[in-house]
């Protein structure tokens, strides 16, 4: 089974700005980008992932996700992160209409690629399901399966929205990459514990060098 993934991503200079405290506003734009980057570069590699589209108007973060063989879908409906899944899922259906297609966020700089299959692998046996985040609280990850519609509801409490709108839950172990997003301070520490990419990598350096 080979899956569409489509990863929004909003203008850096507003993303992750949970951040700020740890990160200034400074830094915060580069951190975001390194995110996203690790995390598009993970997902092309993975064996389940036939592409990546993702979803932004950002100019920098277009040319540097489109160097790692990411589609680059506009924002056109520049309405929030769920109009904005919806849009990418429409683009991709628009070329395959059979298409599986997940939902991914842009800020799991941990991610490993045999992990994120084995989410995708466990997905398919369902119509739509999805991965909770470290907290439990959120979501990382929305499946659908060929003909049925993704239905996002991230946001506050996405978990409950996502269990409460019919799609199943996956209850997997051994893919903590998968489940840490990071908003806070805190998130990136525990994503820095389980071994982020280079290019996150890089930038924490400078976080650190910064404090």
């Amino acid at each position: 089974m080979q899956w569409s993934l489509v990863v929004p991503l909003k203008q850096l200079e507003r993303a992750k700005s949970r951040l700020t405290a740890a990160a200034g506003d400074g830094l915060r734009p580069g951190l975001a980008l390194a995110f996203a980057q690790d995390t598009v570069a993970a997902a092309v590699a993975c064996p389940a992932v036939r592409d990546v589209a993702v979803v932004t108007d950002d100019a920098l973060a277009r040319r540097e996700l489109a160097a790692l063989g990411a589609r680059i879908v506009p924002d056109e409906p520049g309405a929030g992160l769920n109009a904005a899944l919806r849009h990418g899922t429409a683009a991709v259906r628009a070329e395959r209409p059979t298409a599986y297609v997940a939902a991914l966020n842009a800020d799991l700089p941990a991610l490993r690629p045999l992990e994120l299959a084995r989410v995708l692998d466990g997905a398919a046996s369902f119509p739509r399901a999805f991965l909770a985040d470290a907290a439990g609280i959120g979501t990382t990850l929305l499946a659908a399966a060929a003909g049925t519609e993704l239905g996002p509801a991230f946001g506050t409490d996405s978990r409950a929205r996502h269990t409460a709108s019919g799609a199943v839950e996956l209850a997997l172990g051994g893919v903590d990459s998968v489940r840490q997003d990071v908003d806070t301070g805190q998130d990136l520490r525990a994503a820095l514990a389980l071994g982020v990419g280079a290019r996150t990598a890089r930038a924490a350096a400078r976080l650190l060098i910064a404090d």
